[in-house]
């Protein structure tokens, strides 16, 4: 895996958070980054400690969400992990020899400064509000990208991109005998797999039709190209 590409994705794992994790998840692997995520591998033998450090030290880049850190009710625990795995991260660059000391992260918020209650000392980092809206998680991320690399996609191309993806996603796995409730938990691993093949497929189509409107491609092999990349199922 390549530091510079790399992007720590440290986030809730509970079923309320996959509306919000999938357009994040696409739009890091839109943009031609590669989300590193503690789920992306199971190994029982594998301390999960052991296996974030390793993702933070592998990651240039970090994404860290603390929207899901208070306690929901009564009784309930503060949810700890998250700001736990950012702490790991800041200590990370400021003690780590190059190229660590050039990490770079954003800290994602459902609402303007909630997060400052429990961690005060975080402020003035990039912050990012998404309101819990999957739409907003998309522009939230994409800007924080564009400032880093200087990238130019828009954010509704990458949202429309991303309903695209996730149509043909269920189309193509409920074509291969999963139900509804089976695709909504889709493994991670898996559905990163599938995005980024959609993607290479849109770019490799993105480029075809350009190609066709200049007219240079008119009796080549595009056509032929063009046709089996729009009859692509999941195999």
């Amino acid at each position: 895996m390549t530091f510079e590409t790399n992007v720590f994705v440290n986030c809730p794992f509970d079923d309320a958070y996959k509306p919000l994790l999938r357009p994040l998840l696409f739009t890091l692997l839109f943009l031609g980054l590669k989300p590193r995520i503690a789920t992306e591998r199971v190994d029982t033998g594998e301390q999960r400690i052991t296996k974030i450090i390793g993702l933070i030290h592998e990651s240039k880049y970090a994404i860290h969400d603390l929207s899901r850190i208070k306690a929901q009710k009564k009784g309930e625990m503060f949810r700890l992990n998250m700001p736990f795995e950012l702490g790991i991260d800041v200590g990370c660059r400021q003690f780590g020899a190059p190229p660590l000391d050039s990490k770079r992260f954003l800290v994602l918020a459902a609402e303007r400064y909630e997060y400052q209650a429990a961690i005060s000392d975080i402020s003035g980092s990039d912050i990012g509000v998404h309101n819990n809206d999957a739409n907003q998680v998309v522009k939230v991320v994409r800007a924080w990208i564009a400032n880093q690399t200087g990238i130019s996609v828009g954010p509704a191309a990458i949202w429309a991109a991303f309903n695209d993806c996730m149509a043909k996603l269920s189309d193509d796995f409920e074509a291969e005998g999963f139900d509804l409730s089976d695709i909504k938990d889709l493994p991670v691993p898996e559905l990163i797999k599938y995005m980024e093949r959609w993607i290479l497929i849109h770019n490799a189509k993105k480029a075809i039709l350009s190609v066709g409107a200049s007219g240079k491609h008119k009796g080549t092999s595009g056509d032929r190209i063009f046709e089996s990349l729009s009859s692509w199922r999941m195999s």
